[in-house]
This record gives C-alpha cells, sequence and structure tokens, in this order.
C-alpha cells in the first residue's frame, strides 16, 4: 500500500456537521497523483482486464468510473463483456485466458455474477499474481498471516481512510458490523495486524448496540439502510460506513447520518467516503502486480 499520510483538506469539519468528515475524493485523488509519479519510472504499462457477465445497471455504472480511473493514471484498460447466459466452464476459461497475456497485470471479475454461476471458483481460477480485487484463497491466505501483499480493495481503502486521520489504531476497540468475505472478514484481519482488539457482528449478535458503543473504530458494512443510529456510535468514535442504497432517489449508507455526524468524531460520507477509495486501491494494486511481475522476469517483454 502506498503510504498513507494525515491529509489536512481531506479531514474538514462542515457547517453543522459535528464529526470531522473523511473526504474519500479528494484522498483518492492524492493517491492516483502518487501512482502517475510512480508510473514515470516504469518502461511499461500496467494493463487492467475487468470481467463483467451480464448487464447489471450498477455494474456497468461502476465499470465506466473504473475506466476513468485508468484513463486518470495512463493505465491500459480492458472491459470484458459476456452474456448473462454463458456458462461457468467458459466464464473460468476466459479467466485463464486474461492470465495468460503478457499485457494484463490485473484481472477482476465484476461481481455479482448471474445465479447459475458459483462466484469461488471463478475467483479461483484469477491467477494470485493477477488477482487486482485481492480475493483469491492465496492473498486472502496472506491477510491470515500477517503478510499482506495484495489486499482487497475497499477494506485497503477503509484502511487508509483510518490511517489518514493520523489516529493510533494500535490498542483500539474495533468493530466491524458484517462479516462478508468481500469487506468484514479482511478489514477484520487489517485492523488485528495493526494491533486493534477486533470483534465481529453479525446477524445473529446479540445485543448489537452494546457491542458497537464500545467502538473506537466502527466498520459498518451490511447493505442495511441507515442500520446504526446514533445511539449506537460511541461518542469520539471513528465510523466508517461502507454501504451505499438507494432510497427513492437517494443514496444512503448504512449508518443514519444526520444523527451519527453529531455523536462521532470522523465518520465518512456517502457517496464520497469509501466508494472512491475502494477504485484508487484497484489502481495500486494493479500497479504493484505490475511491477511485481516485470521484477520477476526482468527478460521477459511486458
Amino acid at each position: 500500500m502506498i503510504a498513507p499520510e494525515p491529509l489536512s483538506n481531506a479531514l474538514r469539519k462542515t457547517e453543522n456537521v459535528s464529526a470531522t468528515l473523511l473526504n474519500g475524493t479528494l484522498l483518492a485523488k492524492r493517491i492516483r497523483s502518487q501512482i502517475r509519479s510512480k508510473l514515470k519510472k516504469l518502461t511499461f504499462t500496467p494493463g487492467l482486464a475487468v470481467v463483467q457477465v451480464g448487464e447489471d445497471p450498477a455494474s456497468t455504472i461502476y465499470i465506466r468510473h473504473k475506466q476513468r480511473d485508468c484513463e486518470k493514471v495512463h493505465f491500459h484498460s480492458e472491459v470484458h463483456r459476456l452474456p448473462a447466459e454463458i456458462t461457468q466452464e467458459r466464464l473460468i476459461q476466459h479467466v485463464e485466458g486474461l492470465n495468460a497475456r503478457q499485457d494484463i497485470h490485473g484481472i477482476l471479475v465484476q461481481m455479482p455474477l448471474p445465479d447459475s454461476i458459483a462466484a469461488q471458483p471463478v475467483i479461483d481460477a484469477i491467477a494470485p499474481d493477477k488477482d487486482a480485487d485481492g480475493l483469491t484463497p492465496v492473498n486472502l491466505g496472506n491477510l491470515l498471516i500477517n503478510r499482506e501483499r495484495i489486499t482487497p480493495c475497499t477494506p485497503a481503502g477503509i484502511i487508509h481512510l483510518i490511517e489518514s486521520t493520523g489516529k493510533p489504531v494500535a490498542g483500539k476497540q474495533a468493530v466491524c458490523v458484517g462479516r462478508s468475505q468481500l469487506v468484514g472478514k479482511p478489514v477484520g484481519l487489517m485492523l488485528l495486524n495493526r494491533h486493534a482488539t477486533v470483534t465481529y457482528c453479525h446477524s445473529r449478535t446479540k445485543n448489537l448496540t452494546e457491542v458497537t458503543q464500545s467502538a473506537d473504530i466502527l466498520v459498518v458494512a451490511v447493505g442495511k439502510p441507515e442500520i446504526v443510529t446514533a445511539d449506537m456510535v460511541k461518542p469520539g468514535a471513528l465510523v466508517i460506513d461502507v454501504g451505499i442504497n438507494a432510497i427513492g432517489h437517494r443514496l444512503v449508507g448504512d449508518v443514519k447520518f444526520d444523527e451519527v455526524k453529531e455523536v462521532a468524531g470522523f465518520i465518512t460520507p456517502v457517496p464520497g467516503g469509501v466508494g472512491p477509495m475502494t477504485r484508487a486501491m484497484l489502481l495500486e494494486n494493479t500497479l504493484k502486480l505490475a511491477r511485481a511481475r516485470s521484477q520477476s522476469a526482468p527478460n521477459r517483454s511486458i
């Protein structure tokens, strides 16, 4: 991970907001600038391939953002749009074809996949040294043994946001509401690797409010609109809202922002918090994979 630094412009108080807002959009812009600087030292162009199965509207929008991000840092990017009717075997074959290409350094299979396709075997098919999303068993397993290399994009973005505050993580009580493989589990491991005391909460957790009230760092990733309210938050806590939910014409997070901002010390907005950082970490992972591949095969044309 590119070394985080406290960014005074990304941590801002606004009128009628008690908590300091963590501006993921500004922080992501700084990361892209760092990536462009590092790219000047390379003799080749990092390449990212995104595979989309079907035509999920939200996925299409998100992929468009990823393409624009690649353009901003001068990466080569490709979107492989495959029909929703494709078989799992054929999809895996397509991924294996990308594994073999020397001009592609990072591969991401956009979720969700159609119900007819099991996601995990497709993720397993991605070569670990091309796993831009950090979700293959090898890269997730490295988190367990505190050997962070390519880390999942959203958890990596969360850690970067937390560390940008300049506040210590070691010794703090961290609570992850949500235990998904995509966010909850890996971000908990990353916080544990930084010496926080970590508690996971999920659908069977009893006395959820009592647990969340103990959190110095509260990460909420359950996909339920505004499930966390002010009475569930410790005064001064650092609150990371991963959720993004459509309510009519509004986008809201898993945290009831207008209430919680009056209690928390730091809080991420929705949108403009975790989302931009997730995409920035995808770029960072792709650069890291490209550099590692060039170093492992110095005589190979890339």
